[in-house]
């Protein structure tokens, strides 16, 4: 590499070295915030509740329309893939496996992230370029308290909800294209799961919806809250907040995923 090369390629390597510490500062913040607001019994529940409603309004039928479709196909291929290796009896297991583990929490995680999200970061957004952030901050309010502590809950609590409703509808597909597509014994199917589902699964699907979520709410938040230049800017904001969380998503499901192969895979950890 030419040596006149190097002061730009650090400038380069600088700004998401810089936006990576600053969104974990905010991260900081938001959570000691969140100790604080239930420590001092000020909690903000009536925005929580608003935020939560509004969540459930926009994300559940995006949530289901999503989850049919890859139930289908999960079904499909999954069915072929038994039948070549001659493990028709574990197709249920297999399954419902894939939709408790990583299906129905990244759908979750993706809805959240693409509607609810980016409706979060378009509110804060549109409040810094009205200065209304800024009003806030001279009565001496604090807005991590006020705006984001409570999207933060909304979007976790409807997560852990959502993931459960999608987790139940693409079960209900995958079965569906199970018996009568693929001429499965409904009763050998559903015997087929509990060989390799187990309970701890299902805690480790709502434990990936819940950080998902908590990723989403933060970067959502600390996105709009730094928007600038005008409509504009808030437009960039909530892009950059989609493509962020897109991002971090799934690399927080590649982490989650391989440690808990590692520590508790249970039958094919």
């Amino acid at each position: 590499m030419p040596a006149h090369s190097a002061p730009r390629v650090l400038p380069a390597l600088g700004k998401p070295l810089a936006e990576v510490v600053a969104l974990l500062a905010f991260t900081r913040r938001v959570f000691g915030a969140a100790l604080a607001s239930v420590a001092g019994r000020r909690f903000p529940v009536a925005e929580t509740v608003v935020q939560t409603w509004y969540a459930i309004r926009v994300c559940t039928l995006p949530a289901l329309a999503v989850s049919v479709p890859f139930g289908i196909i999960l079904a499909l291929q999954v069915g072929v893939l038994a039948q070549e290796v001659g493990a028709v009896a574990f197709t249920g297991a297999g399954n419902t496996l894939a939709v408790v583990r990583q299906a129905s929490p990244l759908i979750t995680a993706l809805m959240l992230s693409g509607v609810a999200g980016s409706a979060i970061c378009a509110d804060l957004g549109s409040r810094r370029i009205r200065e209304e952030i800024d009003a806030m901050e001279v009565m001496g309010l604090s807005v991590v308290e006020r705006l984001v502590v409570p999207r933060m809950f909304a979007i976790v609590a409807v997560a852990v909800l959502l993931n459960g409703v999608v987790m139940f509808f693409t079960i209900i597909t995958t079965l569906s294209v199970s018996v009568v597509l693929q001429d499965l014994p409904p009763g050998s199917y559903l015997a087929s799961v509990t060989t390799l589902a187990q309970v701890s699964d299902l805690w480790l699907s709502l434990a990936k919806a819940a950080i998902f979520a908590v990723i989403c709410a933060l970067v959502a938040s600390y996105k709009g809250l730094r928007a600038e230049r005008g409509p504009t800017g808030v437009g960039e904001a909530v892009t950059s907040a989609v493509v962020t969380n897109f991002v971090l998503l799934f690399a927080a499901n590649f982490v989650i995923s391989q440690v808990y192969s590692t520590f508790a895979g249970g039958p094919i950890g």
